[in-house]
């Protein structure tokens, strides 16, 4: 059966979530958009399934993640009826249905749907994901509106050695050393860019991005950037400890609740083919399966 592909644009309060992924019993990010696709094609009797770009974890945030899901001439049609004073149908208007099933005041909405390129696939068309963590330490407001959303240090850190660190981590290396293990998954990752700023209020915030993330290495990641902020670890000391390529206790794990999805790239749309068919091939070696 012929299908389209449509692409969604998601943003999400992880707080409440059990992660992505579907889990029977517990309240997923994928389980909620699933729900409202069943919802909105009841009609239909169709299930559509959503492939994302990169699969949170619990309790990470989104504001820029990517996902596709492909529909039959049946949903098309239910998306072509025009309902209300609406302005858009078709595919352009599932993002509205969607955030609309979830009520006005909702901890998932998609922002944007379109009929995507061809060749596009969410997940292996990525060339990049882009990840925030805020931390606010001795030196910031501690704002409780935004409690579910930064993590809270109580002493001071040191940015400049948090940059340092950040920096020293940079290129292609085995990140074994801050990745939860998982069977048959490579932990060898290309880090892209890791930066540390201030933001206007004085909060500190990380820019993390790489090809692919495996579970946990953003979070661990900052976690190693805390203890040289503390001056318990030096950049070279961090370094030296990832390339080591096993776990360590010398730094922690730091909390999911600072952590935001922002962004996911892509090649030009004349290129996006060609990308899925080589990433799926390096799959077929090496599993790499973006989460965090």
């Amino acid at each position: 059966m012929a299908t389209t592909r449509v692409r969604m644009d998601l943003a999400y309060d992880g707080t409440e979530f059990s992660g992505w992924a579907r889990q029977r019993g517990l309240r997923t990010v994928q389980g909620e958009l699933e729900s409202r696709l069943a919802e909105l094609f009841r009609s239909t009797g169709a299930q559509p399934a959503v492939t994302v770009a990169g699969r949170t974890d619990v309790g990470v945030h989104a504001t820029g993640q990517v996902a596709h899901v492909d529909l039959g001439d049946a949903e098309l049609a239910v998306l072509d009826r025009v309902r209300g004073t609406a302005t858009t149908h078709g595919p352009a208007s599932l993002a509205r249905r969607l955030t609309g099933i979830g009520g006005p005041v909702s901890d998932l909405v998609v922002s944007r749907s379109a009929v995507a390129p061809e060749g596009f696939d969410a997940r292996f068309a990525a060339l990049w994901r882009r990840y925030e963590y805020r931390l606010a330490d001795g030196r910031a407001p501690h704002d409780p509106r935004r409690r579910h959303h930064t993590l809270w240090h109580p002493a001071d850190l040191d940015e400049a050695a948090m940059e340092a660190t950040a920096a020293s981590l940079l290129g292609l290396h085995d990140f074994a050393a801050f990745c939860r293990p998982r069977e048959g998954a490579t932990t060898i990752r290309t880090l892209q860019e890791f930066t540390w700023r201030r933001d206007d209020d004085g909060v500190l915030v990380a820019r993390v991005r790489a090809d692919a993330f495996c579970h946990s290495m953003v979070r661990a990641l900052v976690g190693s950037c805390i203890a040289a902020g503390e001056g318990r670890l030096a950049a070279d000391r961090v370094a030296a400890l990832r390339d080591a390529g096993a776990r360590s206790s010398a730094f922690k794990v730091v909390p999911a609740r600072g952590l935001t999805l922002v962004e996911v790239g892509y090649p030009p749309d004349e290129e996006l083919a060609a990308r899925v068919e080589r990433t799926r091939a390096r799959r077929q070696v090496a599993e790499l399966d973006p989460i965090d």
